[in-house]
């Protein structure tokens, strides 16, 4: 009994039911399925062959197959991205106007039209182009739902909820894998367009959910219509919306937001500014080495690069990559709410960097090139090697790295600039994306003005995750057990980030602001309550 005790995450004494917005923010973590699938699909469909017969435009391959030109794959695979960044920077025009619940379903929309596009498509201008739209659809949704998330989730398991977004980002890549598996080998435009076209369904089962959501308190009080808030998030707490703890909530929430309005209006430039600037700092950093790990070389180019290394079935190792990825979240999920955010972020980037480095030597030393640029094994114990570490890797980022970017950057801000700052974070996620996705093809593939680096390339991703062990260490604040206000808190009275972890607030938001002087400024202790116990800490 004890041990099940240690083992379970503590739940607060609180008023009200928890589960309703643990289901809400578990359906909204849905949309990451958009954004994994779509990821995903695009690995297996220029694998394929029929689809590289159809949208060939004269050039064959080394084999003497119709294939697309090196500048042809990238421009495909990273349109996406490119779509997703202005996307994601144009989302706060709608969040922070028409709501976080109505600025999702729009979304929706806009990436439905990317899809249909990429259905009709039969040549690659009209692919590009659906792309590109399906792109800026999931930059909104990205955006839009770790943030929608963070402002409904209890704070005790605010970490599982809003990194659920990025475990439903492994079961799209997932179905992805599956679903190009079945109609690969296709010859006809059914190879492509079925896994296109299934995306219809996930939009429109999110589109139908969010109809019947409520919107979020946060954002109803940063509006000023404080009944709503009260009533939302008595909807959410399955409490009457007089209830004395729905009032010392909201309290608390509209206590933190007047400090933050009499500081002056919301800009994009508050975001540059001191005391935002480290946090925007922070979280545009965090999204950007969660790309630069390299992860998406692997959903990206996973099914090609293992063909090209030599084994048999790259849709096979695509399936079973992805599989890893879907298991190996649901761990990370529950060690976020019970270790904490830094520790998890460190141990992670620890393993992926070792990882990385044995991908990297094993794949190096196991394969050969032909003079026509054909990649052959020397030794087959090696190739297996370098492929069983790919697997840990994934493990490794799965677990940490890939949930714990969406939840630290959905609740580091202060609601002010929670929608500008998070279009920022998720863009910069983005634009890595992009230049990943983009300079891949060049940096891997063997031909003329190509680094033909191959595996080499994963000494790369290994010095990058070594950069993300030193960033973890000076920037990243633990978070755990805190509500939003009182991370606010935390950042405004703690310096040093790896004192962070035995911060708790000494008083309310509330209390604050009866103390407060002019222009908002507090009155009295400015360095803010510390333990003293801070030995071992990560």
């Amino acid at each position: 009994m004890n041990t099940l005790r240690r083992a379970s995450i503590n739940k607060p004494d609180e008023a009200g039911k928890a589960w309703p917005a643990i289901a809400i923010g578990l359906f909204v973590a849905f949309g990451g399925v958009l954004y994994g699938y779509d990821t995903g699909t695009i690995s297996g469909i220029l694998a394929m062959s029929y689809w590289q017969r159809l949208f060939s435009t004269g050039y064959t391959d080394a084999n003497g197959n119709p294939n697309i030109t090196t500048s042809q794959e990238s421009g495909i695979v990273s349109i996406l991205s490119a779509g997703t960044f202005f996307g994601a920077l144009s989302s706060p025009f709608m969040t922070d106007y028409i709501g976080r619940r109505p600025g999702l379903m729009i979304a929706t929309w806009v990436f439905n039209l990317g899809v249909a596009l990429q259905t009709a498509s039969t040549a690659i201008p009209m692919f590009l182009a659906g792309r590109f739209f399906a792109g800026f659809g999931v930059g909104q949704i990205s955006a839009i739902i770790p943030l929608y998330q963070s402002e409904t989730a209890p704070k005790w398991i605010r970490g599982a909820i809003v990194g659920a977004y990025q475990w439903a980002i492994t079961i799209g890549l997932l179905l992805a894998a599956i679903v190009n598996n079945a109609t690969g080998k296709r010859n006809n435009t059914g190879s492509y367009r079925i896994p296109i076209a299934v995306q219809f369904a996930y939009s429109l089962f999110l589109f139908g959910g969010m109809c019947i959501l409520p919107e979020t308190p946060r954002f109803l009080i940063k509006k000023g219509k404080h009944d709503e808030a009260a009533r939302s998030l008595a909807r959410i707490r399955r409490l009457n919306h007089e209830h004395p703890a729905i009032h010392a909530e909201l309290t608390e929430v509209k206590a933190n937001h007047d400090y933050e309005q009499s500081l002056g209006k919301s800009s994009y430039l508050d975001c540059f500014r001191p005391p935002i600037l480290k946090r925007q700092f922070t979280g545009c950093a965090l999204q950007a080495l969660q790309q630069l790990t390299g992860i998406n070389f692997i959903f990206y180019y996973g099914t090609k690069y293992f063909q090209n290394s030599g084994i048999s079935s790259g849709f096979t190792i695509s399936m079973i990559t992805s599989a890893i990825n879907v298991a190996s979240t649901i761990p990370g999920l529950y060690a976020i709410d019970k270790w904490g955010r830094r520790p998890l972020l460190l141990w992670g980037a620890i393993g992926m960097c070792v990882s990385q480095f044995i991908v990297a030597m094993s794949g190096t030393f196991s394969t050969g090139q032909h003079d026509n640029g054909v990649i052959y094994v020397k030794n087959l114990a090696g190739q297996k090697a370098a492929v069983s570490f790919v697997c840990i890797y994934i493990f490794f980022f799965a677990s940490t790295w890939g949930p714990l970017a969406w939840v630290v950057t959905g609740e580091i801000f202060p609601l002010k600039t929670r929608a500008k700052s998070l279009s920022m974070t998720t863009a910069t996620n983005w634009l890595f994306n992009w230049a990943i996705a983009y300079s891949t093809p060049y940096l891997v593939d063997y031909g003329s003005g190509k680094a033909n680096l191959q595996s080499k390339i994963f000494f790369i991703w290994f010095g990058c995750c070594f950069l993300c062990i030193a960033f973890v260490y000076f920037f990243i604040y633990e978070t755990k057990g805190l509500s939003l206000e009182e991370v606010d808190q935390l950042y405004d009275e703690v310096t040093v980030a790896r004192k962070s972890k035995h911060w708790r607030p000494t008083e309310s938001w509330e209390h604050r602001q009866s103390v407060s002087g002019p222009a908002g400024k507090v009155l009295g202790n400015e360095e803010g309550q510390v333990s003293h116990n801070e030995k071992n800490e990560v």
